[in-house]
């Protein structure tokens, strides 16, 4: 995979290199390289997946991801000390969010199916930390209804993975969307109050 950074080829080892490859990505998407945006996630997701199943082997039974640290704890290996400008920072979390977003899916389906019962917490999504804390129903309910929200309203969709998933505050993730923090203030009421109402709509319909 040639990204325009002279002819060596990239060596994906987080925790060793330094800016040089990853800040080469980031670059290339910066540039509007689309083969340099599809390459980001499967790294992110990698290293988070790495990064969740250390935390989880010291955690006791029953305790949960913290999304937010992870995703910042994974910005660090992969661009090391530098900070390669909001542009690349926006890029990175937009694919972290991504990437946490199937994790903890992945592991909300892993405790329902072992699961023996007992009554889930509601998600209240002003709380944008508890991705890792929700109960596996509600953060399934959550992933299916912003997936509808994404396919009519994008952009507050992605104002919620990058704040529910990847931790950022509201001007975090306007600077990362490339809007004004008032807009995104106007696009988060606007996703909490659509994802509330679909979920609802969605327990009406099937209350077990």
């Amino acid at each position: 995979m040639e990204l325009g950074c002279g002819s060596r080829r990239p060596v994906w080892r987080f925790a060793s290199v330094p800016m040089t490859d990853v800040t080469c990505i980031l670059s290339a998407i910066e540039r509007g390289d689309l083969q340099a945006a599809d390459q980001l996630l499967p790294l992110v997701y990698d290293e988070l997946r790495k990064l969740a199943a250390q935390r989880l082997a010291q955690e006791k039974p029953g305790q949960t991801l913290q999304a937010t640290a992870l995703v910042h704890e994974a910005y660090l290996r992969l661009v090391g000390a530098g900070d390669p400008g909001w542009g690349s920072r926006g890029h990175f979390f937009a694919a972290a969010a991504e990437a946490m977003r199937r994790i903890l899916v992945e592991n909300a389906r892993r405790k329902q199916r072992h699961r023996h019962g007992g009554a889930g917490q509601r998600l209240d999504l002003d709380e944008v930390d508890l991705a890792g804390a929700a109960a596996s129903e509600d953060l399934l309910a959550l992933d299916e209804a912003l997936e509808r929200l994404a396919g009519t309203d994008p952009i507050p969709a992605q104002l919620v993975k990058l704040r529910y998933f990847a931790g950022l505050s509201m001007e975090e993730a306007a600077a990362a969307l490339g809007i004004s923090p008032r807009t995104a203030e106007r696009n988060w009421t606007y996703a909490r109050t659509w994802l509330h109402r679909a979920i609802a709509q969605d327990d009406e319909r099937d209350p077990a």
